[in-house]
């Protein structure tokens, strides 16, 4: 869920494209990054970059099921990460069955915020697989 509505979503006209670090089975691999979106900033430049030089990156960590939520080391962890990679933003996206997908800001992880606020808005004419889970979500 968590990577439909990230590459469903936009800020500007500009899509996500995700990078996901599964093993060599596709289950899980060590480290505290699950999943990085990225895309180019088209907004106007700085520094004497051109527009579309420079990238807007999000570290994620994806919790779904009865995963639970990233231990205060978990977050330092990934907080401590953000100025190693030169990203925007650390988020925490939380998905269980049935509910609203939730997405939070490290290092607050008491108050969701919307996806919108992330990675922007959903696309009028795409239907989200499960309006339930992710439709209330991407207001």
């Amino acid at each position: 869920m968590a990577k439909w509505l990230i590459t469903h979503s936009t800020k500007g006209g500009v899509k996500w494209r995700l990078v996901d670090f599964n093993g060599a089975r596709g289950q899980e691999s060590y480290g505290i990054v699950d999943l990085i979106a990225i895309r180019k900033k088209h907004s106007k430049p700085t520094d004497g970059f051109k527009r579309g030089d420079i990238f807007e990156i999000v570290l994620i960590q994806v919790k779904g099921g009865t995963a639970p939520f990233p231990t205060a080391d978990d977050t330092q962890r990934l907080l401590a990460a953000r100025p190693h990679h030169n990203d925007d933003k650390v988020v925490l996206v939380e998905w269980r069955r049935g509910t609203r997908l939730n997405c939070y800001e490290l290092p607050d992880t008491e108050t969701p915020v919307p996806p919108s606020k992330i990675f922007g808005k959903l696309s009028k004419s795409l239907k989200p697989p499960s309006i339930a889970a992710v439709g209330a979500a991407a207001e």
